[in-house]
């Protein structure tokens, strides 16, 4: 890697805000030998700009010996995240690839077959005439040999040990705060009908302890790995069996490598279980280092992380396996105005399980208050569950203000986002899970509400464990991470705009708690932070003509559960072009 190129190397024809102070002590840092640079940088530093300018340090085949790695990968946990690169003009060398099932085959009467099913995964020995003009092949070629290759993160881990995609010079890992956690996610095992296409034949039994998970995985091993000889027997395969085949190996692969890793006294994972009614199994690793070392660490020479909540260092390193004395922090100033950034407290008391009915209505007056505050302007609800989400659709309904509000469920989310986002009127969109990678900039958002503060859920074995060690303090920031992330989806740019309101008072409470962790850049806001002065409850002013501007499917609620919930399935619908003309039909 060679540091001093990196100015040279950022894309863009001129800086903007703090981005070039960012570089130059991004340069300094690794120029001082430490092989892992962790970058806070908050919402609007052009994080991509600078991942580019990083990535194009690595080392260049002309500038290596035979067996020193070369180039630099791109990885980012989010896949909207990827979307933006590959549609960004000033980051077009960077060669994106994939997983399979993203690509569809073209061979004649195949295409609408994913790569992962088409003849060339199903038939043996098929040897494909167009696998040269092959979608995935081309783009997968493409990225092997490009200096920068770019790709999700969980493309990136399951290609670790891959022929084609090998160590690199430098990796650069975008939105990284929550590497443990995906890898955590992308490390669980899911023992469950769904998963284990041979569950019949090898049901677990009842489960009391890691002792009788690891038994079980012993023999479901041997009964996937006779299934798995079956079907290497066969010719061909139906598209069913080549789907069959893909997931026996990768459960054959996973299995191994819990019982290796959990029967490896030096491993520093814990592994805990959950097992539900119908006896499924979830085996979930607690901080796997040595799973990251595998699938990230192990893969370069030279790694960038960035995001803007890394909140507290040296907790990040012991959660990724990093030694903090080979990692060096940098800092990159905020440069939005605070005042365009407000936050609003709103609260109305607790939103816990025990809570929720007595707190959820006020929160849903309070929501028709600023609805009608705001009622020329889009507005996004983080309502943090389904369940919150439902009833929330429930009392907007009742309170005769669903014209003017959307929604989304787990099947649609993406194109009832899109729907909303291409909207011309002031509706409200109320959103599940979308604290992070929503870039809102501009009218797109002018504000949006915290229903409730985001902490981990308690009934998850992995959750119960840390904080029967006492890691209160890893509670406390997972969570303040999240509000961060979410206070940032509607400010995008210094002159851009947005207010967050706060629902539930546990939000403040985790502002007190977790003060020390938190960035200066935010503790500004939170010191700024005030209760507004919001318009008396009048539903009729929070619609204003919302009614009239717009009659698709997503915005005509009725006040039954049932109607309600198909309404928010109407996201695809939504986003058709013609979806303003299109009635209940």
């Amino acid at each position: 890697m060679d540091p001093s190129r990196i100015v040279e190397e950022f894309p863009a024809p001129s800086f903007r805000g703090a981005q070039e102070q960012a570089l130059s002590d991004i340069r300094d840092a690794f120029a001082a030998g430490n092989d892992v640079v962790l970058v806070r940088a908050p919402t609007g530093s052009g994080k991509s700009l600078l991942a580019r300018a990083i990535a194009g340090c690595a080392r260049r085949p002309g500038e290596a010996e035979h067996v020193q790695a070369t180039g630099a990968y791109y990885t980012t946990p989010q896949v909207s995240q990827l979307d933006d690169v590959a549609g960004d003009e000033l980051l077009e060398d960077l060669s994106v690839i994939r997983g399979k099932s993203n690509y569809d085959c073209i061979l004649p009467g195949e295409t609408s077959t994913p790569v992962n099913q088409a003849p060339c995964a199903r038939e043996r020995g098929f040897d494909c005439p167009v696998k040269h003009r092959c979608p995935y092949f081309s783009d997968r070629s493409i990225a092997s040999n490009r200096n920068i290759a770019a790709m999700t993160l969980a493309y990136f881990m399951q290609t670790a040990g891959s022929d084609v995609f090998g160590k690199r010079d430098v990796v650069v890992v975008d939105e990284a705060h929550g590497l443990a956690e995906w890898a955590e996610m992308y490390a669980t095992i899911d023992l469950s009908p769904a998963e284990v296409p041979v569950w019949d034949a090898c049901e677990p039994p009842n489960i009391d302890g890691l002792s009788d998970v690891e038994d079980y995985v012993e023999r479901l091993t041997s009964v996937c790995s006779r299934r798995q000889e079956e079907l290497r027997g066969k010719l061909e395969l139906s598209p069913a069996e080549a789907e069959e085949r893909d997931q026996l190996a990768e459960l054959v692969r996973d299995l191994g490598w819990f019982l290796e890793d959990l029967r490896d006294p030096e491993s520093p994972t814990t592994w805990v279980a959950d097992q539900s009614e119908n006896r499924a199994i979830t085996v979930k690793p607690l901080d796997p280092a040595r799973y990251l070392h595998h699938t990230v660490w192990d893969r370069g020479n030279r790694f960038a992380l960035l995001s803007a909540t890394i909140l507290n260092k040296d907790a990040f390193c012991r959660s990724a396996g990093l030694n903090p004395e080979n990692v060096a922090l940098v800092d990159v100033p905020h440069t939005f105005p605070v005042e365009n950034r407000p936050l609003y407290d709103v609260t109305q008391g607790k939103m816990t399980y025990e809570h929720r009915d007595e707190t959820l209505p006020k929160v849903a007056r309070s929501i028709v208050q600023i609805m009608a505050k705001h009622d020329d302007e889009k507005g996004l609800i983080h309502a943090h569950s389904y369940a919150i989400a439902d009833r929330l659709h429930e009392l907007l309904d009742d309170f005769g203000v669903a014209d003017r509000v959307r929604g989304h469920d787990s099947e649609n989310r993406d194109a009832a986002l899109s729907g909303w986002k291409r909207s011309s009127g002031a509706d409200v969109f109320v959103s599940v899970k979308m604290e992070e990678a929503l870039d809102l900039n501009g009218d797109l958002c002018r504000w949006q509400v915290l229903c409730k503060a985001p902490y981990p859920n308690t009934n998850d074995s992995r959750v119960a464990q840390r904080l029967e060690d006492g890691q209160w303090g890893w509670y406390y920031r997972t969570a303040l991470r999240t509000v961060i992330q979410a206070c940032g989806r509607v400010v995008r740019a210094p002159d851009d705009y947005g207010a967050t309101y706060l629902a539930d008072s546990s939000l403040v409470d985790l502002f007190e708690r977790a003060r020390h962790d938190m960035p200066e850049w935010f503790e500004a806001q939170v010191d700024r932070m005030t209760r507004p002065e919001l318009p008396s409850f009048d539903p009729p002013s929070a619609v204003g003509d919302a009614s009239g501007s717009d009659s698709s499917p997503s915005r005509q609620r009725s006040k039954s559960t049932s109607q309600t919930s198909n309404a928010r399935r109407s996201g695809s619908i939504d986003d058709h072009p013609l979806s303003d003309v299109w009635g209940d039909g």
